[in-house]
């Protein structure tokens, strides 16, 4: 998935930035209303992480542009204010979730693969069972006939994004948007090495190729 950071605060930035990039996601940071306002075109982001108290104004009023540019993006306020009244403010404007500060980074990936859930047509748990593959999302672990298959970050990025949503054929472009930010190299000949290298380890016909249109995990045969 490709999430936006608002947050003002570095450290805590730095902190979901890198626990984030570590559990396969692609992730960008603004640190100001304007910041967020100059990317939210850029890309199509499933997520956006919102503080409120940002140093030119208040996060709330960014979900308009938010819900804007893309309806189907996913909105979880991040912020200090835990007053039930803050909570209620904060999804009346248009917030899906609320997450108050300190938060355990845990907790922000267990709402994150919600968000995930939502995404691929109503899933109900963080296992997919995708032809013979068995996907764990929340511990990050893929399995072929019970033997648990060792991935590299970046080709565990790939097979995230071709999970979420089995049923749907991913463009190249897709991919990369999904699977880089903003501050790594994009190269399409490195995504055919990944591809190449999940087929490797996963099946020959783990992911199907439709040429000139992209790619679909189909999780090949037991």
């Amino acid at each position: 998935m490709r999430v936006l950071l608002v947050e003002d605060d570095r450290a805590l930035a730095e902190a979901v930035l890198s626990h984030l990039r570590v559990h396969g996601f692609a992730v960008d940071h603004a640190q100001s209303l304007a910041s967020a306002r100059a990317a939210l075109p850029v890309a199509p982001w499933d997520v956006v992480l919102l503080d409120l108290n940002l140093p030119d104004g208040e996060g709330l009023s960014l979900i308009p542009a938010i819900r804007h540019q893309s309806s189907n993006s996913s909105i979880i306020v991040l912020t200090a204010r835990d007053q039930v009244s803050d909570r209620i403010r904060g999804l009346d404007a248009g917030a899906d979730d609320y997450l108050v500060k300190p938060f355990d980074p845990a907790e922000l990936m267990a709402r994150l693969r919600a968000v995930e859930r939502r995404k691929s047509k109503g899933a109900t748990s963080s296992r997919l069972t995708i032809g013979a593959l068995v996907i764990d999302m929340a511990r990050m672990e893929v399995a072929k006939n019970e033997e648990l298959i060792s991935l590299t970050a970046k080709e565990w990025s790939l097979l995230r994004v071709l999970a979420s949503r089995p049923d749907r054929i991913y463009s190249k472009e897709s991919l990369l948007e999904a699977m880089y930010d903003f501050n790594e190299e994009v190269n399409v000949n490195t995504l055919e090495v990944f591809i190449h290298n999940l087929r490797r380890k996963l099946g020959s016909d783990s992911i199907q190729t439709l040429r000139g249109i992209g790619y679909r995990l189909t999780g090949g045969a037991a």
